[in-house]
């Protein structure tokens, strides 16, 4: 596993309702898309204020199996216009909304909700509220999905951390899953570089898509430490991961070669690199970025909550599907039921949170 192809087969969020799929259990991507509203709704009615358009297409990149995350952004979205339509005194605004994931993605999950979420609109935003079409578009954002000068407005949340494909070249990262203290030089060099082409294609083909100053507002799980790609901000979940692997390969319960072929796709990039990557493409201008961060503690206000089994539940709903196809079905609750003993042992020794970083862009013109 590793080719783009293979990737595309494989990488997604964990379907359908049971406890451990994505939809049930996307706790931290919600406190992120919380974070973050009020940029994407700054954007997209600096944007309808600004143009005026009577019909406007939103695409949400990356929109993964999680009905109550994507249709939430949606449904802000869809407020924040009426409310400046309403403001200005102009008349009802179609809407065109895709949805976008990878072909394997649990579309149906979000699907089966589109009826009620598109009544409940309705009976929020009254009689003259315009239609709402929904639409879902399979494939990779890594290529063109749209046809040219259609989009108004492009939202993506945490998927563009996501590479195409695992990095060449990084055989001899041996013992380790990502980035990792042990990482020789140039394995760290490679992740970036393929982020660096993933992100670029990335810009390119919406910098097709998007209508001249429309704008996108993007948000990846990131770092706030420039020029050290090792780091417990973005390293550490599958740092601990990887012990969990080692050990079973000690006990022979994996195969060593089956582990030191397996790296997650991903690359977590500061503020200041996805800065260079936007100018050095040179079709969006950076308008605003802004830094949160998310505990792993993830639910830290409630006193019930099992903070290290809802953490595991999370990154379950994500590396499941990965995971599976590498090492087999039979091993996946053995490593699960020690991934939270070792999360367990580290969530009570110190505090470690993920950062986000978003970009709100323009596209020039």
């Amino acid at each position: 596993m590793g080719s783009a192809a293979e990737i595309q087969q494989v990488l997604r969020m964990k379907e359908g309702i049971d406890e451990t799929s994505y939809a049930k259990s996307s706790y931290i991507q919600k406190q992120v898309l919380s974070l973050t509203k009020l940029v994407k709704e700054k954007a997209i009615r600096e944007l309808y204020c600004r143009e005026h358009p009577a019909t406007i297409c939103i695409a949400d990149l990356g929109c993964s199996s999680s009905e109550s995350n994507t249709l939430s952004v949606v449904s802000d979205l869809i407020e924040t216009v009426e409310d400046a339509r309403r403001d200005i005194g102009n008349g009802p605004v179609e809407y065109q909304v895709y949805l976008n994931d990878l072909p394997k993605n649990d579309f149906n999950t979000i699907f089966q909700s589109l009826s009620s979420f598109k009544d409940k609109l309705k009976q929020q935003l009254g009689d003259d509220f315009g239609h709402c079409f929904v639409n879902g578009v399979p494939g990779s954002f890594y290529g063109r999905l749209f046809p040219s000068n259609h989009l108004h407005f492009v939202h993506s949340s945490y998927s563009l951390h996501w590479l195409s494909q695992v990095p060449e070249g990084i055989e001899d990262n041996r013992g380790n899953i990502y980035i990792a203290r042990t990482s020789p030089p140039h394995v760290i060099k490679s992740f970036y570089k393929q982020f660096e082409k993933d992100f670029l294609m990335f810009l390119k083909c919406r910098s097709e898509e998007v209508v001249a100053r429309g704008m996108m507002v993007l948000t990846i799980l990131g770092s706030s430490i420039y020029n050290e790609p090792y780091n417990k901000e973005s390293c550490h979940m599958w740092e601990l991961l990887a012990t969990v692997l080692n050990d079973m390969v000690s006990e022979e319960l994996i195969d060593e070669k089956r582990l030191n072929s397996f790296n997650i796709p991903q690359y977590s990039a500061t503020a200041a690199e996805l800065g260079v990557l936007v100018e050095k493409e040179g079709s969006f201008t950076m308008n605003h970025v802004h830094t949160s961060e998310v505990s792993w503690e993830v639910n830290e206000n409630d006193e019930n909550s099992y903070d290290h089994y809802d953490f595991v539940k999370c990154i379950r709903s994500v590396a499941e599907p990965l995971l599976t196809c590498h090492f087999g079905k039979a091993i996946i609750k053995e490593l699960f039921q020690r991934y939270e003993d070792v999360v367990r042992v580290s969530m009570f020794e110190e505090k470690t949170v993920f950062v986000n970083v978003t970009i709100s862009l323009t596209r020039n013109g």
